[in-house]
């Protein structure tokens, strides 16, 4: 769905068909799907379904490269996930994990991402790894996952030190990663060669193509 999201803001495309069309096209194990949402890939009338779960964050990290303005980026990380995710907690976690590699990629230093993000959203930051881990669930909810998302994030040194806190933490750890290193490569300014040319090796070639056009139109104008 990170991958739909690029294809959306490269061609000015659709949030609820190019998602349904790479749902569909890319179906387990490409996907590990929640039940409701492969039911929306799937439907002939989708409409959004009031979810408040992580999925919306997940998938978002593109519009935190695509726009000028702070403003663009929460608007469109609304448009983003309303298409499903149209419950208040879904919008705001989008909306969080995009603003934060917003400020991230815009030299905003760890605790004026913090201070935003805690004072815009509510999110408890205050919180530590090391305190968060050992009583931690699974939970698939934006607002009980995003927070412990952007606190890995927060206490790593390098882009594989917030993936490796944030797989740490346990639970629905291939979201939560996905959400930590969002803000990470913006942040730290890359995924290092040694992970992304691992990734690039398994990646469908479409993916490999959409993301080379992405960074090639996004990353170039940011630099």
């Amino acid at each position: 769905m990170t991958f739909a999201t690029m294809n959306v803001l490269l061609n000015k495309g659709d949030y609820t068909e190019t998602y349904q069309r790479y749902g569909r096209k890319y179906p387990y194990p490409y996907g590990g799907y929640g039940g409701n949402f492969d039911k929306w890939i799937h439907t002939t009338q989708p409409r959004p379904y009031n979810s408040w779960g992580n999925g919306s964050a997940m998938r978002v990290s593109p519009v935190g490269w695509a726009f000028d303005t702070l403003e663009q980026t929460l608007e469109e990380a609304k448009n983003s996930a309303k298409v499903t995710h149209n419950h208040p907690e879904g919008i705001k976690g989008a909306q969080a994990t995009a603003s934060a590699i917003y400020l991230a990629r815009h030299g905003k230093t760890k605790d004026e991402i913090e201070k935003y993000i805690s004072v815009t959203f509510g999110y408890d930051l205050d919180r530590t790894i090391d305190v968060i881990r050992p009583t931690y669930d699974f939970d698939v909810s934006c607002q009980g996952s995003v927070p412990e998302a952007i606190i890995a994030f927060l206490e790593s040194s390098d882009y594989e030190s917030a993936i490796r806190l944030a797989v740490s933490i346990g639970g629905d750890s291939d979201t939560i990663a996905c959400i930590t290193g969002g803000i990470a490569e913006a942040f730290y300014g890359q995924v290092p060669d040694s992970i992304a040319n691992k990734i690039l090796e398994i990646l469908p070639k479409e993916f490999v193509s959409l993301t080379e056009a992405f960074s090639l139109k996004y990353r170039k104008q940011c630099d």
